[in-house]
């Protein structure tokens, strides 16, 4: 295993650009003739507006809007012009702990958009999600925002506010919410959970330092209460440090087995990262969840698990951010970030969804689930097929798509339309459902898990929701009771058994747990399981 680092996006860091013009030598007189031209161009008009635009502008400026202009002009969202403080920043953010709100965001029509909250974190908890795009950060207007600027105005001293008002598919008008910043501290594996029948469960939450050695250390220690097949859940994992993606990767393969492979135009931006160690877990069965939220590094680990027909996928089609960035250092501090290369799962599949294929469920077209997630449509229709490596039938076209897809319990139409009503005060009723919870946690000492709330009960909550401004009407929450009773009764959880009891309070309405569930009840080994899906008909729209 090659020991790159990526980031969050994730980035591959490279070294000092060149940037003093030789190249043009070896590119013919004609061409550098053609970019002499445009170059004393540019320089005409900037000296021009300098000397005679209507009001006083900073000639610095000038030049960053013209080569930020240059990049927006290549309609790439991961790739920009980082000036020294903004990549300061960017170091602070994907190496270290820092005060902030925890979303994972790009640019998208225009806005800056959510792709995940990461789970525990102040966006997470204030009911923040997927599609989401900022109108308005602290007072600015967020239309058009840069992402590094508007990261920028989230990030800040741990307990402070910031206020913002967010765009969300169906809801006609911004919705405020205020987020309380906090130390982000990401957390891999939050916990360790025996299910039925020897069956084990690991959430890992974002692929950083150390996620390989807590799935090791998980692992290890279901191992000692009989573990017999192993559920590693990716949904909603944004992905994170490349090298750590392959580490984990490393844990299931054999060595020198393919994990990743870059290409990218220019040869050294072809590379293809291997396992190097023995299967730490050569004879355990295992099942790799995802959905639209898992991206990135953890779409690595599902694609090379995948191909290698080492691992089952079940869930959702997952969220396309197959890209490579790399930073190129340039003169006086400032950074450029450019897209250099694409991610291949190890039979070739392009992990990076195009922009239409992102559109869909970013756009608010798709269907609401019972936790509030926004889905698309699943279905292979269209997509490229390949061969893993046992031979079995994959799907291209960008993200990965499960062996077995599983549409998640999703809201009627009558009950959709009475949550979109409440999204319109999203911020004001995540509040509420906090208060409740710690209050009602409070008044009931003797709490155990698998409770349930009684219809007096929920009667008394939203009795409770005009005096804290929350403006629903009756009808429109017993039309949406099943999604309310279902955030309520996890947001309880949350506070009386933290992330463990949460978990469990939504096991039984989690039908891609319950699929992966039932697969390794039938598999006592990988082979028996790869064979048990192998046999199923081809993904279609869901099971």
């Amino acid at each position: 295993m090659k020991a790159h680092r990526g980031i969050l996006a994730p980035l591959m860091v490279a070294g000092i650009a060149l940037t003093t013009g030789g190249w043009l030598l070896q590119r013919g007189v004609e061409r550098a003739d053609n970019v002499f031209v445009n170059v004393r161009l540019l320089q005409e008009v900037v000296d021009r507006v300098e000397r005679s635009f209507v009001e006083e502008v900073d000639p610095d400026s000038l030049y960053t809007s013209a080569i930020r202009g240059l990049i927006r002009g290549l309609g790439d969202p991961h790739s920009s012009f980082l000036r020294p403080a903004d990549y300061e920043n960017l170091r602070i953010r994907t190496e270290g702990d820092y005060g902030g709100v925890g979303l994972e965001v790009i640019e998208r029509n225009g806005f800056v958009t959510v792709v995940s909250p990461i789970p525990g974190t102040p966006g997470a908890r204030a009911g923040i999600r997927p599609g989401d795009q900022f109108f308005e950060i602290d007072g600015k207007p967020a239309k058009g925002m840069d992402v590094d600027a508007a990261v920028d105005l989230l990030r800040g001293k741990a307990g402070s506010e910031v206020p913002v008002k967010i765009l969300r598919p169906g809801v006609d008008t911004p919705i405020p919410f205020t987020l309380k910043r906090a130390v982000i501290k990401l957390r891999s594996v939050p916990f360790a959970i025996m299910l039925d029948e020897g069956i084990g469960y690991v959430p890992l939450q974002v692929v950083r330092e150390n996620s390989s050695a807590e799935i090791r250390a998980a692992v290890d220690s279901l191992r000692a209460e009989g573990l017999k097949g192993l559920v590693l859940d990716l949904r909603g994992n944004p992905g994170g440090l490349l090298d750590e993606g392959i580490a984990v990767s490393d844990l299931f393969l054999d060595p020198d087995a393919e994990v990743v492979e870059t290409r990218g135009r220019a040869p050294d931006q072809n590379d293809t990262y291997r396992a190097s160690h023995e299967q730490a877990y050569p004879d355990l069965p295992v099942v790799v969840l995802v959905d639209g939220g898992s991206a990135s590094a953890a779409e690595i680990i599902a694609g090379a698990l995948q191909d290698h027909d080492r691992a089952a996928v079940v869930g959702g089609i997952t969220f396309g951010k197959g890209s490579v960035q790399t930073l190129y250092r340039l003169s006086g501090g400032n950074v450029l970030r450019l897209t250099t290369a694409r991610w291949y799962t190890p039979v070739g599949r392009s992990i990076q969804k195009e922009e239409e294929g992102l559109a869909g469920v970013l756009e608010g077209h798709g269907a609401l689930t019972l936790s509030g997630q926004l889905i698309g449509e699943l279905s292979v229709d269209g997509r490229p097929t390949f061969q893993s490596l046992g031979g079995r039938t994959l799907y291209g076209g960008g993200g990965i798509t499960p062996d077995v897809l599983v549409v998640p319990d999703t809201l009627t139409d009558d009950e959709e339309a009475a949550v979109r009503q409440i999204y319109r005060q999203a911020g004001a009723f995540n509040v509420a459902l906090f208060n409740h919870a710690v209050r009602y946690v409070q008044a009931h000492p003797s709490l155990r898990p698998g409770f349930r709330l009684s219809d007096e009960e929920m009667r008394a909550f939203y009795g409770s929701l005009p005096e804290q401004g929350i403006e629903a009407g009756l009808e429109t929450l017993r039309r949406a009771d099943r999604f309310i009773r279902y955030r309520l009764e996890q947001e309880i959880a949350l506070q009386a058994w933290g992330d463990r009891g949460a978990f469990t309070e939504s096991r039984p309405y989690d039908r891609a747990l319950q699929s992966a569930e039932e697969l390794l009840r039938h598999a006592p080994t990988p082979e028996a399981l790869i064979a048990e899906v192998g046999s199923r008909a081809p993904p279609g729209g869901g099971s």
